[in-house]
């Protein structure tokens, strides 16, 4: 208390101390004084107020406390008394026993009774039952029914109850109500019948549905009842529980089943589209019938048996089963194709399962797949098996035909641009297309690996196609009569080449995710250009086969003496060009600038061949002009073929050979010789030691003096244009040759 009036004192000084803090604030001592005696006054009435609370809550406990130990001596005393009396009644009520006994046997009595008028008129409730049952009046019969089966299970549990071990009284009582067991059978085989006809049914007489469905339930109630009482009791009645709402279901099961097993109408034999009519009523069927659960079936089931789930549930199992069974069977490629298509893409899509009168009610996204993935992956890989079987008898047989054609006497079609072509390529991409669809139809994935397998067998094709383009070319060379339009087809091969790129390019763009070059296009890409070279080298064979007579006549005395040689060549060339138009490009560029390299290429080997030498300076003049007059020729022939940029230095090497031919002062050939090396670096040493032989009038220093100045300067080749001189030899005189020219040599004085 000390401490506590000291604290209060403490705390006070700091609170004048506070409020006296300026000699003015001494005038307002009073005004303070009566401030905080109003404070204090408060808390004290307060504080009152309080502990008076507290005594008047103590003084009621008390009080209470006090009425309760009354209490318990009251409850003590009055326990006493009970315990008391009930040890003086224990003898009382073990003298009640025969009582006790009498009540059961009037409880039973009294059953008895209560059951005995329906107990006389069972034989009448059967014949009623049976009647109602074959009338169809369902509910009505199930009512008479229950009460056969609870006067039954009644008398059963009153015998058991008396005597449990008493077996000839319950079977008694079991053969009296034997048919009771046959209306129940009965009366389940009923509704097994309306069950299984559920789906018309519910259209024509929903009532009957729900009548099935209410009877159902009744004795599902029955079954719970009784098992519960069994728990009890250890008691239960014959053919209990029934479990018919188990057998319900298994019943829609199987009726589910039948309905999808039943689609199949025919056979493989009978139509060979039988696979695609049964997917299509099977798609109808299970659309149709799940359109009728949703919108009348699920009104005629209680909501607790989540109807249409169920259903859901059972269609996408009998289809799953019948699915894997066709699957299981020894498909043909066409029916794998249609199976999968429908498997993976047709079931889950809105003409099916994912149709929006159905996607309200469930998640197809959470339904299995149809078909494991190994057995998808097993009939992918069949498939792939028998399209490359397949793919490669069609392409041979395209081939052959193809092949008959080329030896017709007609002309081969021509496109709407006038380039001439055969069906071949528009068979062999029409097959590809085809396949490319129905694979997109299956998966992304199977496309593109049916598109690179079209690709492989692409460039094993063009191997038998090059094959036969050659073994053309031979039998054309034994009898170049045969066939009468050789030429026209293989214009018409020619195109099939870059046909073929452009239709490659078109699946891939159409088909492929990728954009990217794989290693099978570039083979096929070069198996193409090899094709089309080929043909394009084969067309200048034969003209040059034509041209063989007037090129040999080149740079011949005969040549010199004015033959048409060059005319004619030209004519010729021209001539065939005409129908070389119809080469689509690039390979027309390509042909007429190799026609052109090769007529110089010709022109040139004359020269180094060494037919003619020039016996003198006009000799040389007269030969270098007509030398330079046909490389105008040639200019202006292959300009007009569109030869393109090489045409003047092509054309311009025969010229530049004719100035060396020209120069009437030998010495300059010091500084013409080199200039031609210079356009030309890859002429080699035979060339001008051929070139200087023609002229005639080089002795054999000038000749080493030339040569030999040009190895001191040789100019270095760097293969950027296209070579001339590269691939012309030039013939060497043997010792026999040189013999035999002697022989005749002599032979001819002596004429």
């Amino acid at each position: 208390m000390e401490e506590t009036s000291r604290e209060a004192v403490a705390t006070a000084v700091q609170r004048v101390a506070g409020m006296l803090q300026r000699s003015d604030q001494l005038d307002k001592v009073e005004q303070y004084r009566r401030r905080e005696s109003r404070k204090k006054a408060s808390v004290e009435a307060r504080l009152k107020a309080a502990i008076q609370s507290q005594l008047d809550g103590v003084r009621t406990g008390l009080t209470q406390l006090h009425s309760a130990l009354l209490d318990v001596k009251d409850i003590q005393n009055s326990l006493a008394d009970v315990s008391k009396d009930w040890r003086q009644s224990i003898n009382t009520i073990e003298s009640l026993k025969d009582v006790k006994d009498a009540v059961v046997q009037h409880s039973q009595l009294a059953s008895a009774v209560e059951n005995l008028k329906n107990i006389f008129s069972v034989p009448e409730i059967v014949a009623e039952t049976q009647q109602l049952i074959e009338q169809g009046e369902l509910l009505q019969a199930h009512r008479k029914l229950m009460e056969l089966e609870c006067s039954r299970d009644d008398l059963m549990y009153e015998q058991y109850r008396m005597d449990s071990k008493n077996t000839s009284d319950m079977s008694l009582i079991s053969i009296y109500f034997e048919d009771v067991q046959g209306l129940s059978d009965e009366l389940a085989k009923q509704l097994w019948m309306v069950l299984q006809r559920s789906m018309v049914t519910v259209r024509r007489d929903p009532t009957m549905l729900v009548s099935v469905v209410r009877i159902i339930e009744r004795e599902e109630k029955i079954d719970r009842r009784m098992v519960d009482r069994k728990k009890q009791t250890a008691f239960i009645p014959p053919g209990r529980p029934k479990r018919w709402k188990d057998k319900m279901f298994e019943v829609l099961e199987g009726t589910v089943s039948t309905r999808i097993e039943g689609t199949q109408a025919v056979t493989r034999e009978a139509d060979k589209m039988w696979l695609v009519r049964l997917l299509e009523i099977t798609r109808k069927y299970v659309l149709d019938d799940l359109i009728v659960v949703k919108n009348l079936m699920v009104q005629c089931f209680p909501p607790h048996y989540n109807t249409f789930n169920r259903f859901f549930s059972l269609y996408h199992n009998a289809v799953s089963s019948r699915v894997n069974e066709l699957a299981a069977e020894d498909l043909e490629a066409n029916e794998i194709v249609s199976l999968l298509t429908w498997v993976l893409n047709t079931y889950k899509s809105v003409e099916m399962m994912g149709h929006p009168e159905l996607c309200s009610e469930c998640d197809i996204n959470q339904l299995e797949p149809l078909l494991p993935q190994d057995v998808v992956d097993d009939l992918l890989n069949k498939y792939v098996k028998t399209f490359t079987s397949n793919i490669t008898g069609w392409l041979r047989k395209a081939l052959e035909t193809d092949k008959k054609d080329w030896l017709k006497d007609t002309e081969p079609e021509a496109d709407q641009d006038g380039y001439y072509q055969t069906t071949l390529p528009a068979i062999v991409f029409q097959m590809f297309e085809q396949n490319l669809q129905v694979a997109a139809q299956i998966d992304g994935n199977f496309k593109e690996q049916v598109l690179k397998l079209c690709l492989k067998q692409m460039n094993s094709f063009l191997m038998r196609y090059r094959e036969e383009v050659v073994a053309y070319k031979e039998e054309h060379i034994r009898d170049r009569q045969l066939p009468q339009c050789y030429v026209q087809y293989m214009i018409a091969i020619i195109n099939n080449c870059q046909t073929f790129k452009e239709s490659i390019n078109s699946l891939k763009r159409k088909y492929s995710q990728s954009s990217e070059p794989t290693d099978s296009d570039a083979a096929i890409e070069r198996m193409l250009n090899e094709v089309a070279k080929e043909g394009c080298q084969f067309l200048l064979d034969e003209v040059f086969l034509d041209l063989e007579h007037h090129l040999n006549e080149l740079l011949t005395r005969k040549w010199l003496m004015g033959c048409h040689a060059v005319d004619t060549i030209c004519v010729t060339v021209e001539d065939y060009f005409n129908d070389f138009n119809k080469i689509k490009k690039p390979f027309n560029q390509e042909m007429t600038s190799e026609a052109l390299r090769r007529v110089v290429v010709e022109y040139i080997k004359a020269v180094m061949q060494k037919r003619i030498t020039f016996k003198n300076a006009d000799e040389r003049k007269e030969g270098a002009e007509r030398m330079i007059k046909e490389a105008h020729q040639f200019k202006f022939l292959f300009r007009k073929l569109a030869a393109g940029e090489d045409t003047d230095r092509l054309c311009g090497a025969i010229a530049a050979i004719a100035e060396v031919f020209k120069l009437t002062d030998p010495t300059l050939l010091f500084l013409e010789v080199p200039t031609l090396v210079s356009k030309y670096p890859d002429i080699r040493e035979e060339h001008i030691q051929a070139l200087l032989a023609v002229r005639g009038d080089a002795s054999r220093e000038m000749r080493q003096m030339i040569i030999g100045t040009l190895s001191e300067n040789k100019v270095s080749y760097s293969g950027v244009t296209q070579p001339i001189f590269k691939e012309i030899t030039v013939p060497t005189i043997t010792m026999t040759t040189m013999t035999t020219m002697t022989s005749m040599a002599t032979a001819k004085l002596l004429k």
